[in-house]
């Protein structure tokens, strides 16, 4: 998930976003970024759906003709 980087980057990073936003942020700043995964999962799933429902109507006027 993290390529290349080494523990001592990811707890530079971490402190960096503590020191930018605060402990106290770092909680709702987690839940927006699940809840707005979540979301895309979705979207994408959706769009999965109707891609193999078009895919499946095509198939089904392909027989008939």
């Amino acid at each position: 998930m993290f390529g290349n980087l080494g523990a001592g980057e990811i707890i530079l990073i971490i402190l960096v976003i503590l020191l930018l936003f605060g402990a106290k942020k770092i909680p709702e700043l987690a839940q927006g970024l699940g809840k707005g995964m979540k979301e895309f999962k979705k979207a994408v799933r959706d769009v999965e759906d109707e891609i193999k429902k078009t895919d499946e109507e095509v198939k089904k006027e392909e027989k008939k003709s």
